[in-house]
């Protein structure tokens, strides 16, 4: 049986990856500079509408430089959302900082802004917030922007997996002081490995470029006054993102069909598609679901009887403040039983892959009606 991938990546038919590729190699521009990377963040920037773009090796890397960019430093508290990847937490620890982690809220999966508001008043002012739009859902950025406004702490955006989900018609990654993108290989476009922060400072631009071509000084020779780091893109990456660039909205549109032939199938199951807010347009980087309580089916069996057939499929995000790396971290919550943890054991990613047929899509959906 043909392998049907969670989300794997998809070059363009047309081969627009290839011939960036080729003309960098062309000039010999093999480096982590040049006119693909320049382009590459000129895309970007005109695709979001964020005034800079400094391309870089990974997400985790733009968060990390965000976090930087914030004042984040040894001993430092910083709000995370607990349900997520641990790339969105990571780079708290990198810092010598302490993690405290937000419960999320129903209505969108992301950061709930009234637990946010509980943890500035049980754990204090922290030195960033840092809210996710998981799998490419909007969080409720009015709402948690207001509280960080009121504390006057920056808000960093995790948008890795959100290039091309819009927030009352603005576009995820222009809502907080700083953003972070994802062009790893199974997110909506990819570079094979790449990611990219956004930001509306000039300055703060030019210092994330500083200190991600390792912090060299403007000195005939090599100069270092603070610590650097090797986080820049490639020009061969970068030429596959400025070809994948090319189609990322028909990538977009793809998901989102993906995400609608899932939510008719399972219309008459005890089944819940994730949340489509009201206001938002998310781009359904990954189609998922949760099982209803009683329903006499698991994620466990689902992801199981998928294996068999030879589908790929995976629980959500196991939250953070359940993972044993972060054990003895705070938690901020509103509800007695917390909502992350809910999702969590009853939620199932869906294959989401761009090119599978509907063909395909149906043999996932009847493999999931049998076991009902």
């Amino acid at each position: 049986m043909e392998r049907i991938f969670l989300a794997s990546p998809h070059m363009s038919d047309e081969g627009y990856e290839l011939e960036y590729i080729h003309d960098a190699f062309r000039k010999n521009w093999i480096a982590p500079l040049g006119e693909n990377v320049n382009e590459f963040e000129k895309a970007v920037r005109d695709y979001v509408g964020a005034k800079n773009a400094v391309a870089l090796s990974s997400g985790t890397a733009a968060l990390h430089l965000a976090m930087i960019l914030a004042g984040v430093g040894r001993g430092d508290k910083v709000f995370c959302q607990s349900l997520t990847f641990s790339a969105s937490a990571n780079p708290v620890a990198y810092l010598g900082a302490e993690p405290v982690f937000v419960d999320s809220e129903r209505e969108t999966w992301n950061m709930s802004p009234e637990a946010l508001r509980r943890a500035f008043e049980e754990y204090g002012r922290p030195k960033a917030v840092v809210a996710v739009h998981l799998y490419g859902i909007p969080a409720k950025m009015d709402e948690l922007r207001a509280v960080c406004a009121e504390y006057d702490v920056p808000l960093i955006e995790d948008a890795a997996e959100a290039l091309g989900s819009e927030y009352k018609g603005r576009a995820c990654g222009t809502l907080g002081e700083y953003a972070a993108l994802s062009f790893n290989g199974n997110k909506i476009i990819t570079t094979s490995g790449g990611g990219m922060l956004l930001c509306g400072s000039d300055d703060d631009a030019k210092q994330a470029l500083k200190l991600a071509t390792q912090a060299r000084e403007p000195f005939p020779w090599y100069q270092h006054e603070e610590i650097g780091y090797n986080y820049r893109l490639s020009n061969i990456s970068a030429g596959i993102g400025r070809g994948q660039m090319r189609v990322l909205d028909k990538r977009v549109a793809a998901k989102r069909d993906i995400y609608k032939r899932y939510a008719e199938h399972f219309g008459k199951l005890p089944i819940a598609m994730a949340p489509m807010p009201e206001d938002t347009r998310p781009n359904c980087w990954l189609s998922t679901m949760l099982l209803e309580p009683g329903c006499g089916v698991s994620p466990s069996d689902i992801i199981a009887a998928l294996g068999v057939e030879n589908i790929e499929a995976r629980h959500l995000w196991k939250p953070m403040h359940m993972q044993p790396v972060f054990s003895g971290c705070g938690f901020a919550k509103v509800e007695d039983r917390a909502v992350s943890e809910e999702l969590f054991e009853s939620g199932v990613c869906l294959p989401s892959d761009t090119k599978m047929t509907p063909e395909q899509q149906m043999r996932v959906c009847e493999t999931i009606k049998k076991l009902f």
